[in-house]
């Protein structure tokens, strides 16, 4: 051959499948590197907090902020702005994941979605078992959902770690299982933690919701109006009863997963205004050709992915290691890790994970009714199911929300100890398994 044509002149035809492992290998790089960010501000809080700064800290997270208006006044403290304000944009984006996996994704099909489904539900009510069993009837009895969640962040983070010996298929399964465990969180949250329920409220935000759907639908893309109709959802939530971080589910769940305009459409686009600014090549084009061109353009790309683009990082690099840093920092001692809360965590987190994932999922594949891929050894499922009890941001987030401020250290401290310890067991277990070829 006497030359070759640079990459960027060509465009090769995507491969069906890509279509849907791109997104989640998207996914799984951002999840990757911000669990780094969210070590450093969890580890940054912990030491703050075993200082002389550790008070000086929690009173600056006590500051109250808002706005007046007239006699009005809207105010929260730095700590609820955070975790009731800024964590409903994390669960908006949980919401859009939900949306594109039950659409687009590896949830679309109830064939693929059953194991991960079924492994979610043991590794939710097997790990709550356990800490009812230590503390019923005890002043902490109302935390049994801190143990239910799992930290997708920390535990994709160790997954990168350990590189080609945790198998493709391992990291959709623990992806699906997390999303499908969110999903169950956001119900723990709504039912089980929702005190002094004003269905007025409740029933104003779910007519704006409403209508935010039918705005969807009808194809308005204005972000000012979309966005002061969601805080509008937000702040009824919030006067509710029912906890604000619910309406960012909702939100997430009514916005389209599909493009409005079509591959054909797009391309005739380009090819007319192709055409239109060669003949007229002496001007820019007229408003209406780049209107049109505009609209053509901004509608391939679906609102959930534009969303997602827009605010994945954000979530990952802002705001979950800002609500680390805020509700992480513990002072630690042994009295605390031996108490009877935060051993009843550790046991739910380190135990109860494993135990529910491993055996649901055995259980429904020796019944015939489903079957893992043939990558996944029981190994990988038991290395996995450790990970999974990583269960940090979304368990401290239940923990500020089930328990009174007193047992509140016990129950964090079990959070951290119960995920670090199960870190380094599923680390430990998958780093004996081979490695394997990963898909780029």
């Amino acid at each position: 051959m006497s030359g070759s044509f640079p990459e960027s002149s060509i465009t090769l035809p995507k491969r069906p499948i890509e279509r849907f492992t791109a997104p989640i290998q998207h996914f799984m790089k951002i999840e990757a590197a911000s669990g780094v960010v969210l070590l450093l501000a969890t580890l940054a809080a912990l030491v703050l907090a075993n200082t002389h700064l550790g008070e000086g800290l929690h009173h600056f997270w006590s500051t109250p902020v808002g706005i007046t208006i007239g006699s009005w006044s809207g105010k929260l403290s730095l700590e609820h702005l955070i975790n009731d304000g800024l964590m409903a944009i994390f669960f908006f984006v949980i919401g859009l994941e939900v949306k594109r996996e039950v659409t687009v994704g590896e949830f679309r099909t109830m064939r693929t979605a059953l194991v991960p489904i079924a492994a979610a539900l043991g590794g939710m009510i097997a790990p709550a078992m356990i800490y009812l069993l230590l503390q019923s009837g005890q002043p902490a009895e109302a935390g049994w959902g801190i143990v239910m969640a799992t930290d997708i962040a920390f535990v994709v983070g160790c997954m990168a770690l350990l590189g080609q010996r945790v198998p493709h298929a391992l990291r959709v399964f623990i992806l699906m299982l997390a999303i499908a465990d969110d999903i169950g969180a956001v119900l723990v949250i709504a039912i089980g933690y929702t005190t002094n329920l004003s269905l007025g409220w409740l029933a104003v935000g779910l007519l704006i919701l409403a209508i935010m759907a039918v705005l969807f639908r009808m194809g308005l893309q204005s972000l000012l109006v979309l966005a002061s109709l969601a805080v509008a959802v937000w702040s009824c939530f919030l006067l509710s009863g029912v906890h604000a971080t619910v309406a960012g589910v909702l939100l997430g769940l009514i916005v389209p997963a599909r493009p409005v305009t079509s591959g054909a459409v797009l391309g005739s686009a380009l090819t007319t205004a192709q055409e239109v600014f060669q003949v007229h090549a002496e001007r820019a084009g007229t408003v209406v050709d780049v209107t049109m061109l505009k609209r053509a353009v901004s509608g391939a790309v679906s609102p959930l992915d534009r969303y997602m683009h827009a605010l994945h990082p954000w979530v990952s690099f802002v705001i979950m290691p800002l609500f680390a840093f805020c509700n992480a920092g513990v002072p630690v001692n042994l009295a605390v890790l031996t108490s009877a809360g935060a051993l009843a965590v550790i046991l739910g987190l380190f135990l109860g994970k494993p135990l529910g994932i491993v055996l649901s999922t055995l259980a429904l594949t020796k019944s015939g009714l489903a079957e893992l891929p043939p990558a996944l050894t029981l190994r990988h499922l038991i290395g996995g199911g450790f990970l999974a009890g990583i269960g940090f941001t979304m368990a401290l987030f239940i923990a500020t929300l089930a328990l009174d401020p007193s047992l509140l250290n016990e129950a964090k401290v079990g959070v951290l100890a119960g995920s670090l310890i199960s870190a380094l067991v599923g680390i430990a277990i998958l780093s004996r398994c081979p490695r394997h070829q990963t898909h780029s």
